[in-house]
């Protein structure tokens, strides 16, 4: 860990947290504004670069046990599945389905089949970031 950074550490910390709440809001938006799984991925990714920058990889490695490899593949599923899950209906390729309800505190939403879709988008934008990045940093 880098011991002179304090200043740096210590905003890093906050501001991690309001860029991710900021991404997940974009992502959620993306269907009826612009937004959606690609930029709040590059949000979310964005952040986490933040702590490689503040900490060294071995720290954020230690707070962040995650394999990128894996929350690539896991995003590839829900993309893939969601958009081949049309097929299943009798459906064309990408066909999404949506639908009202009314949710305990919300109150009346739509919830669609392209969040899910969203959700894998967002998964592999940061796990191949992530990965990449951190391929990049790595000194042996």
């Amino acid at each position: 860990m880098k011991t002179n950074d304090v200043i740096l550490q210590t905003v890093t910390k906050v501001t991690v947290f309001i860029i991710i709440l900021f991404s997940l809001r974009l992502f959620f938006s993306g269907h009826y504004t612009p937004g959606g799984g690609f930029i709040g991925g590059l949000m979310t990714a964005g952040a986490l670069v933040l702590l490689l920058l503040a900490f060294d990889l071995k720290t954020v490695a230690n707070i962040l046990p995650i394999d990128y490899k894996i929350v690539t593949a896991i995003g590839l599923l829900f993309a893939i599945g969601t958009a081949a899950g049309a097929l299943l209906f009798n459906v064309p390729f990408l066909t999404h389905a949506f639908d009202y309800f009314t949710l305990p505190v919300i109150g009346k939403t739509s919830l669609h089949t392209a969040v899910l879709f969203d959700t894998g988008v967002y998964l592999v934008v940061v796990g191949v970031t992530m990965t990449i990045i951190q391929t990049i940093g790595v000194s042996d």
